[in-house]
């Protein structure tokens, strides 16, 4: 087709050359797009068989198809038919190609317009006829994309589906596969009922069956004949079984109804036994044998935790065999005990459910401190038990002392509490306030053993997660834990000391009895203590009988106050703090003063008592007051006077178990002042001391030396004073 008969197909139009380039352009772009639609509607039109002429520059070959018309052969142009022909990569070098020529085409246009050439001159409408032609081509070559698009498209699915189709056969082959292997499997896994049954080995088989049922010639040669055989067998033996056994059911019920006749009868005697009991209880009394309490105590101890139990049987077999004073009882609640040592129910009821929950809800509304968390975690750490016992120390003065022992369960220690009865009042005594304090009453029973601290090491780890720093503070609401309370139990702690290997009721059979001495010499020393204090108190210095022969008929010196100090005060005195760095005194140690008095002189003495008096003597530190002060520091006299009292302890002893030390050392010291005053010096030429102490000792020596020691040692029955 030229390009006349394009222009001749175009509709006319009426050009304004006054308008603007905007319109101008707007009026190019739609002569174009009326020149591409005029095209396409000329080639939907069926054309005859003809010789087309197609313009300069690149075209199509299409394919046409002949058919018959009316008696003329037409030909129709199908583009798929010609898709199955073309070349996509022909068509993209096409493509490549038409982009190309359109835009030189379009350069040239522009070209031309900017030359000066207007918009419809005979060189433009060439080149924008052949640029709708390659337009034309474009569009051709996107339709043949598209179609190749849905072509492969179709290929695709076609592919999928049968694809698909050779998958779900798959899927069913190799679903029958392991149906088929399941079924072998069952089969392969398949166990009779016989193959459970524990027959007797083949030997015993042949040699305990009978010939009938055992049939050797046949059965040693064929398995399964040989295995029916023995289950013959085995049937055999299992109604034979059987019949014993209903005989034996028989036996057993005649059995069964003979007890329980006896059963009856037993039962029948119970009310009659109650009775005598009962009527025997004033006997059991009077006998000291009380059957009943001891049965009831037995009952109880059965919800006592390990430790407490030992410490009941071996205290209580102690009192049965050394000491009859010694009494053992259990106190606390019994049903606490008990529920702390029944198992917890795993069902509970629905009621119970719900009050759990609303409580939970309630406790997650009202958050708790960090405070009140570690307050509820150290009262769990330190619960005890609720059950305890009480052992009684009984005297012959009628003085009794309590012992209450606990068992703290998270701790896995013992505590003791200390009580004292007595029959007599004591409390007149000020100074002896500290004798039978509960606090201290046991301090030291044994070596180093304050019983301020857990002696189980793994405490202090526990005590870390609750924010516990030491155990003393709650040893007053608690108890004290003492080594030998521990080891009364039967608990055995790993420190630094040695161990005896014995654990359980062997440690604490080990222990026992000398503890129970000590405990009850302990308080018969706090009590003696406790009266010596009352006189000492009112300046009267008790000496017994066996004790006269250790002093002089005659002694002037008196005591004039007996005070009790504290540990602070008496670490301020000056005449004791060579005490102090020997390291003699502790903080569970009492601490008095005394003043003895002889005219204008004053002897004041510091007194530290250990808690393990008399096995441990009393220290003196003396500070004499006249004509100026004088300690054992600095006179030598009064350190001669300390080691009287101090180091010869034995010659004032007493009779055991010395008792009597204290008041006997006091006693030692005025009789010291008195020779010291009386053999005191006053003027240097060794002639008679002062008139306000005449001599009333005979001293072998008055002085001997370069330190001119004086003779402080008394010789009985001599009566005389000599040097040591």
């Amino acid at each position: 087709m030229s390009s006349d008969a394009v222009k001749k197909r175009k509709p006319k139009v009426i050009r304004n050359e006054s308008g603007t380039p905007e319109t101008k352009r707007g009026r190019a772009e739609g002569d174009q797009l009326s020149a591409v639609s005029s095209l396409v509607k000329f080639r939907k039109v069926r054309l005859r068989q003809v010789q087309v002429t197609y313009p300069a520059g690149p075209h199509l070959i299409g394919q046409r198809k002949p058919f018959t018309v009316k008696n003329q052969d037409v030909r129709v142009y199908n583009e798929e038919v010609e898709l199955e022909v073309r070349d996509p990569q022909q068509d993209y070098m096409l493509y490549k190609n038409t982009c190309a020529a359109l835009a030189k085409l379009m350069a040239e246009i522009q070209e031309l317009k900017a030359g000066g050439a207007k918009v419809g001159s005979v060189e433009i409408e060439e080149r924008r006829t052949q640029c709708s032609v390659h337009f034309i081509t474009l569009k051709k070559l996107n339709r043949l994309a598209h179609m190749r698009l849905k072509k492969g498209r179709d290929q695709t699915h076609e592919a999928k589906q049968r694809v698909d189709v050779l998958h779900l056969q798959l899927q069913n082959l190799l679903y029958e596969v392991m149906h088929l292997q399941k079924e072998i499997g069952k089969c392969l896994e398949f166990r009779s009922q016989h193959e459970e049954i524990e027959l007797v080995s083949e030997e015993e088989f042949f040699q305990e069956a009978p010939a009938e049922i055992s049939r050797p010639h046949v059965t040693r040669d064929d398995q399964h004949q040989l295995t029916l055989a023995r289950l013959d067998w085995e049937l055999e033996q299992r109604k034979r079984l059987a019949e014993q056994y209903k005989m034996s059911l028989a036996r057993k019920e005649k059995i069964q109804k003979a007890i329980e006749q006896k059963r009856e009868y037993l039962s029948s005697l119970q009310p009659g036994l109650q009775n005598i009991m009962q009527a025997s209880l004033p006997v059991q009394e009077y006998l000291a044998i009380p059957f009943e309490h001891m049965q009831k105590q037995a009952e109880v101890a059965r919800h006592l935790p390990p430790p407490l139990y030992v410490l009941l049987v071996q205290a209580g077999a102690y009192g049965q065999a050394c000491d009859k004073n010694l009494s053992v009882s259990i106190r606390g609640d019994v049903d606490e005990a008990k529920a702390l040592s029944r198992p917890p129910e795993d069902s509970q009821d629905d009621e119970s459910d719900s009050d759990a929950e609303e409580e939970q809800q309630n406790t997650k509304r009202r958050r708790a401190t960090s405070g009140v968390q570690l307050d509820d975690k150290r009262k769990e750490m330190l619960r005890r038990h609720p059950l305890s016992l009480c052992v009684d120390l009984k005297c012959k003065d009628g003085s009794v002392l309590h012992l209450f022992f606990y068992y703290l369960m998270n701790l896995n220690i013992l505590t003791v509490k200390t009580k004292v009865s007595t029959s007599a009042d004591l409390s007149g005594a000020v100074s002896a306030g500290e004798l039978l304090n509960s606090e201290s009453l046991l301090n030291c029973l044994y070596a180093s053993d304050h019983g301020k601290e857990t002696p189980n090491p793994a405490n202090r780890y526990q005590f870390d997660k609750v924010g516990i720093t030491t155990f003393g503070d709650y040893v007053s609401d608690l108890g004290h834990p003492y080594v030998w309370v521990q080891k009364l139990g039967g608990l055995q702690f790993s420190s630094g000391g040695a161990q005896s290997g014995l654990t359980g009721s062997a440690l604490s059979a080990s222990h026992m009895e000398r503890t129970m001495k000590l405990l009850r010499g302990r308080l018969q020393a706090r009590l003696a203590l406790h009266k010596q204090f009352s006189s000492l108190e009112h300046s009267i210095i008790p000496v017994s009988s066996e004790c006269q022969h250790l002093f002089p008929a005659k002694v002037v010196s008196g005591l004039m106050r007996w005070t009790l100090m504290s540990h602070q005060e008496f670490t301020e005195l000056g005449f004791v703090q060579h005490v102090l760095k020997a390291g003699l005194v502790h903080e569970t140690d009492l601490f008095f003063m005394a003043a003895v008095e002889r005219g204008t002189a004053r002897l004041l003495a510091a007194v530290v008592m250990n808690p393990r008096y008399p096995e441990v003597a009393p220290l003196f530190s003396l500070s004499l007051h006249w004509k100026g002060e004088r300690s054992g520091r600095t006179d030598d006299n009064l350190r001669a006077m300390e080691s009287e009292v101090n180091v010869f302890r034995s010659e004032l002893q007493g009779p055991r178990p010395g008792l009597q030390l204290l008041t006997n050392q006091i006693q030692r010291l005025c009789v010291c002042l008195d020779v010291y005053l009386e053999t005191e010096s006053q003027v240097c030429d060794g002639s008679e001391g002062p008139k306000e102490f005449p001599r009333e000792k005979m001293c072998l020596r008055t002085a001997r030396g370069p330190s001119r020691l004086k003779p402080f040692k008394y010789n009985h029955p001599q009566g005389f004073f000599s040097h040591r």
